[in-house]
C-alpha cells in the first residue's frame, strides 16, 4: 500500500508540473501574440510620442480624386464607400497619404492661421499642435489614415460622420480621435479622421469604446 501511495503521489506531482508548464507556455504565447499584434503593419502606433518607424515604406494606391492610400487598405476602403453610397450617403476623401514635407507645410499654415488671430508664435504653435501632428508623427504619413467628409451637394458632413461612426469598424476603420478620448490620444475631436486597423481590431475597439492607444496598451 505504501508503494502504491508513493506512486500515486509521484504521478500527481508529475501531472502538476506538466500542468504548470502548460499554463506558463500559454501565458508566454499570449504575451508573444500581443507583442506580435502591436508590430503588425495595420496596428503601428503613431502619435506625438511614437514617430513613424525608421525606413518605413508604403506602396500607394492612387484614388480617382488624386489622393492616395496604402494599397493594402484600398479594398476595404472601396467596400466601405460602396456600402455608404448604397444607403444614400456620399462621402469623399479630402486628405489621405501625406509626405513629411506636406505635413510640415500644413503645420506651418496652421501656425500662421493662429498668429493671424493674435497668438504669439509659441502660443500659435501650441494651439496648432492640437489639430495638426508634427512631421514624422502623423498617421497620414503611414498611408493608413483618411479624412472623410461629405461630397458637396450630395450629403451633409453630419450625415457622413454619423454613418461612419456606426459602420466604419465593419470595414476595418476606427474613429481615431473620439471626443471623449482627447486626454488619451492627445488630439482634439476629429469626426472626419479614420484610421485603418483591420476588421478584427476595429470591431474590438468599437465594441469596447476605446482608443487605439488603449487597445495596444500604450499611452499617448
Amino acid at each position: 500500500m505504501k508503494i502504491k501511495h508513493t506512486l500515486v503521489l509521484g504521478l500527481m506531482a508529475v501531472a502538476m508540473i506538466f500542468g504548470m508548464n502548460g499554463l506558463m507556455k500559454g501565458s508566454k504565447t499570449d504575451v508573444q501574440a500581443n507583442a506580435q499584434e502591436q508590430t503588425e503593419w495595420n496596428l503601428i502606433l503613431v502619435n506625438k510620442n511614437h514617430s513613424i518607424p525608421d525606413n518605413y515604406e508604403v506602396e500607394l494606391q492612387e484614388l480617382p480624386n488624386g489622393q492616395a492610400v496604402d494599397k493594402r487598405i484600398y479594398p476595404e476602403l472601396q467596400e466601405m464607400f460602396d456600402a455608404a453610397r448604397s444607403q444614400g450617403i456620399y462621402p469623399e476623401i479630402g486628405s489621405s497619404y501625406r509626405t513629411t514635407e506636406t505635413q510640415q507645410a500644413i503645420m506651418e499654415e496652421k501656425i500662421a492661421t493662429f498668429q493671424g488671430q493674435g497668438y504669439s508664435y509659441e502660443d500659435a504653435k501650441k494651439e496648432a499642435k492640437k489639430w495638426v501632428a508634427l512631421p514624422g508623427t502623423s498617421e497620414h504619413e503611414l498611408g493608413l489614415a483618411v479624412d472623410i467628409n461629405a461630397k458637396p451637394n450630395a450629403s451633409t458632413d453630419k450625415a457622413v460622420y454619423r454613418w461612419l461612426a456606426d459602420n466604419a469598424y465593419r470595414y476595418g476603420f476606427i474613429l481615431r480621435y473620439p471626443s471623449d478620448k482627447v486626454a488619451i490620444t492627445g488630439v482634439d475631436y476629429e469626426p472626419w479622421h479614420y484610421r485603418y486597423v483591420g476588421k478584427k481590431a476595429a470591431e474590438k475597439i468599437f465594441e469596447a469604446d476605446i482608443a487605439l492607444e488603449e487597445y495596444l496598451g500604450e499611452g499617448a
